[in-house]
């Protein structure tokens, strides 16, 4: 008896102890980024994502986490041909996640390493049929959404065994090796030449029609003055006719008419400076005038 009470305390202890381990290894933590998958003797039991704690069967059943951050991977830089036989070398990344941790336990043992394998390879795969199906100028010209759509896409389709999505396969760098750059350099500026010389070519003959244009409402402008002004002038004319058509239209008016202009006449002969002479037919209006005739 007095040994059972003295091994009360250690049994007591020992139970606490197994109650605790039982306890620790009934539970575990489901984080925000994370999967936890349990295994029932190695068998893939359920998947669980709702952050919090939560409990297993204690040796029984094993708790895997996996995460569930998007994961950026840089591709190494890889040669390409195009559609024209143009090489180019394509430096791209993608970022990438897992999406169904069972089918990336199943294929690839959630080994992130062979995740990053498959990647690559579908990614490379992609890139080329893609540069391949395009000349080289198409692929210049078409860097940018579209093309990193296009590249996702079809990267997309050859990894969804794998449990993994691809959110985007991006080209960082889109060059040339180093032995035709500056050919196709050449090329380029030339084309760029080309294309200011047609805006030249257009602009001058813009302004060439513009010059016309103004040119023609100048003449019509100046034909339009010329016009107004001939009727102006006859209309002058013909009212200087009937001014004097009114100072001639009777015997008494002619005679006064007459009469003024041979005193401005006479006054303009007579005008200036000196003493002077004027000598004048008998038969003259101003003699006339002079003697009261």
């Amino acid at each position: 008896m007095k040994n059972a009470k003295n091994n009360r305390p250690v049994l007591i202890t020992v139970g606490v102890i197994v109650v605790l381990i039982l306890l620790l290894s009934s539970v575990y933590t489901v984080r925000q980024n994370q999967y936890v998958v349990i295994r029932q003797w190695g068998k893939i039991t359920a998947v669980n994502d709702n952050p919090g704690l939560a409990f297993k069967i204690p040796f029984i059943q094993t708790a895997e986490p996996i995460t569930k951050e998007i994961i950026l991977y840089d591709i190494p830089e890889s040669d390409v041909i195009t559609k024209d036989k143009k090489s180019m070398v394509v430096d791209s990344f993608v970022l990438w996640k897992v999406t169904d941790p069972d089918k990336y336990i199943k294929s690839l043992n959630a080994v992130r390493g062979r995740a990053v394998e498959r990647i690559d390879a579908a990614v490379y795969n992609a890139v080329k049929n893609t540069i391949s199906s395009m000349t080289q100028d198409e692929v210049i010209a078409s860097r940018g959404e579209a093309l990193t759509t296009k590249i996702t896409n079809e990267a997309n389709s050859d990894i969804g065994q794998y449990g993994v999505e691809i959110l985007t396969a991006q080209i960082k760098t889109l060059s040339l090796p180093a032995d035709n750059q500056e050919a196709v350099y050449i090329r380029m500026i030339s084309e760029r030449e080309n294309i200011a010389a047609g805006y030249e070519a257009s602009g001058k003959a813009q302004a060439q029609k513009i010059r016309n244009e103004t040119d023609k409402e100048v003449q019509l402008l100046i034909a339009d003055a010329e016009k107004q002004a001939a009727i102006l002038e006859a209309e002058g004319e013909e009212e200087y006719m009937r001014i004097l058509q009114d100072a001639y239209n009777s015997g008494e008016k002619a005679d006064f008419y007459e009469y003024i202009r041979g005193l401005d006449s006479l006054k303009k002969s007579l005008s200036g400076d000196g003493r002077k002479t004027l000598i004048l037919d008998k038969n003259s209006e101003l003699v006339q005038i002079l003697y009261g005739n």
